[in-house]
């Protein structure tokens, strides 16, 4: 049984939340870029692309709806592993249900399943951080640094990264650098809990609910402000395989509802630093 919530704080909201305060990407020269970049993992040129733009309907003070044009977001995602939530949002951005664009894959693992998904799909691989044994691949901190911007990327998306973001990149993107987690934090989160792991600390602990939780990333482990999350009924009989099966579940479609939201510009922030999500629907309500 899987209960579809998304709320961002048990906090209580204010009758009106403010919307003046909406995430402010960096947003470099649309139409006059133009870089290439060699490594051993991959050798690409990026070519001078004209960004595309979309319209939405705002809500003024006075209550009348106005129109106002918003580019295309330029995303970058960070996996370890297959890459499912990654995929997802690569539909997403194909299909049109997310306004954004996935110019850049990063892994620390160069074979792995959702390095190979992007490759055959034309999207640039990148290794971080350098392997120990390999020195000539893989970019340091200020390197990764250094690509983002050069591919104007607005959000980084972690997918099933099981690195520790470095200082460097979370100062680069502050409040631009989004993770998915399969448990319902501030529980069950923390160094050491990914994957399975989570989802046998869930039923050790007779914890009744469980579901994957979207957050912001600082420099620790699963501590960043919450965004969205959505409640999965643990029950009587569970196996850790069966619950994270539904718990991915969930994960598909709460990513992708988010990312669209970023894409839209529609994450405002309230004023004690609780981000809040704008209905697409209907511009005055909040959750």
């Amino acid at each position: 049984m899987v209960s579809r919530v998304l709320f961002s704080s048990q906090l209580t909201f204010p009758a009106k939340p403010p919307r003046e305060t909406p995430i402010a990407p960096l947003t470099p020269p649309r139409n006059v870029l133009s870089f290439s970049f060699r490594s051993s993992v991959d050798r690409f040129a990026m070519r001078i692309v004209k960004t595309a733009s979309f319209t939405r309907t705002v809500a003024k003070v006075d209550g009348s709806r106005d129109e106002e044009a918003i580019s295309r977001k330029k995303l970058a995602v960070f996996v370890s592993g297959g890459g499912s939530n990654f995929k997802k949002i690569h539909e997403g951005c194909i299909g049109g249900s997310v306004q954004g664009d996935l110019v850049l894959l990063v892994t620390n693992k160069k074979d792995c399943g959702g390095a190979e998904y992007a490759r055959s799909n034309g999207i640039p691989v990148l290794v971080f951080p350098k392997p120990k044994r390999e020195s000539s691949d893989g970019l340091s901190p200020t390197e990764l640094v250094d690509v983002l911007r050069e591919y104007g990327v607005d959000f980084v998306l972690l997918a099933g990264y099981l690195k520790l973001i470095p200082a460097e990149l979370v100062k680069a993107f502050p409040k631009r650098i989004l993770n998915i987690h399969p448990a319902l934090l501030p529980a069950f989160g923390g160094k050491g809990l990914y994957g399975m792991r989570v989802h046998k600390a869930v039923l050790a602990s007779g914890a009744r609910y469980s579901g994957p939780t979207i957050h912001f990333v600082d420099e620790e482990y699963d501590t960043g402000r919450i965004l969205a999350q959505s409640a999965v009924r643990v029950v009587a009989n569970d196996t850790p395989e069966e619950l994270a099966k539904r718990v991915l579940h969930e994960e598909h479609k709460l990513y992708v509802e988010v990312v669209a939201a970023i894409c839209e510009e529609r994450i405002k922030w309230r004023e004690d630093g609780v981000p809040l999500i704008q209905s697409k629907d209907n511009p005055d309500d909040y959750y």
